[in-house]
C-alpha cells in the first residue's frame, strides 16, 4: 500500500526504488509472492490427522503443524512432514472433506518488481524467497490505491480475477462468484490482448460483468467463447 502511494502522495515515501537501467518509475509491476500453509487440527479432519501424524511418527501434541518451521527440520523431518501433507490431502479429497478451515498465510516475500528497460526488455529484480512455489502472487501496476479499505477490497478482487484466469485458461467456465472482469495475472492479460479467441476479460466496461453479477455479458454463459471449448469435449 505504502509503495503504492509514493506514486501519488509525495507524503508516503517508497518502500523499494525502480533500479537505475528502468525506463520509467510507472512502466512497473509490483509484485509479492504468498506462501499458504495448513494447520489440520483447525479442521473438521482433525481426529484423522492426528491419527495419520502417528503413522508417520510426527507428534502433534507438542505443537500444531502451523508451528513448525522449515530451517527447524532435519531432511528427514521435512520427508516426512512432505508425505504427511500429501497423505493428508488426499485422504481428506476422499473423504469429502474441505481443509480451507486450516489454511493461512505461512509467509509473503520482500517486495520487489517486474520493470522494462531502456531497451524494452523486461527485467525482475531479486528477492529472498521460501525454497518452493508460491501459493500465489499479488501483482499490481503502480495506480493509486484509494484508502487502506479501498486497496483491501482491491486485494480480495484481484485473488477473484486470478482464480477466474485458472478457469478461463483451462477451457472452463468459472463458479459463478468468479465470473468477474478486472485484473488477475499478467500472464493472463497478456494472453486476452494478443490470442484473438479472448475477450478482454481484464478491461472491464461499463455495463458488462461484475463480481457475482451477470448484466447480459457475452464473457460467460451459453454463447461465450468458453461454451465452445466445452462442446468440443462433450
Amino acid at each position: 500500500y505504502q509503495q503504492l502511494k509514493s506514486h501519488h502522495d509525495d507524503s508516503y515515501d517508497p518502500v523499494i526504488q525502480p533500479p537505475a537501467d528502468a525506463q520509467s518509475e510507472d512502466l512497473v509491476l509490483y509484485r509479492t509472492n504468498v506462501y499458504l500453509g495448513l494447520d489440520p487440527l483447525e479442521t473438521a479432519f482433525e481426529a484423522e490427522a492426528r491419527d495419520l501424524a502417528d503413522r508417520y511418527g510426527l507428534d502433534l501434541s507438542e505443537e500444531s503443524p502451523a508451528d513448525v518451521t522449515l530451517g527447524s527440520l532435519s531432511p528427514d523431518d521435512l520427508d516426512s512432514w512432505t508425505a504427511y501433507s500429501d497423505d493428508l490431502s488426499t485422504q481428506a479429497a476422499d473423504a469429502g472433506v474441505s481443509l480451507s478451515d486450516g489454511l493461512y498465510i505461512d509467509g509473503v516475500s520482500e517486495l520487489h518488481m517486474a520493470y522494462l528497460d531502456h531497451s524494452g526488455e523486461e527485467h525482475v529484480t531479486t528477492t529472498l524467497e521460501p525454497d518452493r512455489e508460491p501459493d500465489t502472487r499479488i501483482e499490481l501496476p503502480p495506480a493509486d490505491p484509494g484508502t487502506l479499505e479501498q486497496f483491501q477490497h482491491a486485494l480480495h478482487f484481484n485473488l477473484a480475477c486470478q482464480i477466474r484466469d485458472c478457469y478461463i485458461r483451462m477451457g472452463l467456465e468459472p463458479p459463478e462468484q468468479f465470473q468477474c472482469l478486472g485484473f488477475g495475472t499478467l500472464e493472463a492479460a497478456e494472453q486476452y490482448e494478443n490470442v484473438d479467441f479472448y475477450p478482454e476479460y481484464h478491461m472491464p466496461e461499463d455495463g458488462d460483468l461484475f463480481l457475482g453479477e451477470k448484466r447480459g455479458s457475452s464473457f460467460f454463459g451459453s454463447s461465450s467463447p468458453l461454451s465452445k471449448i466445452k462442446s468440443l469435449f462433450s
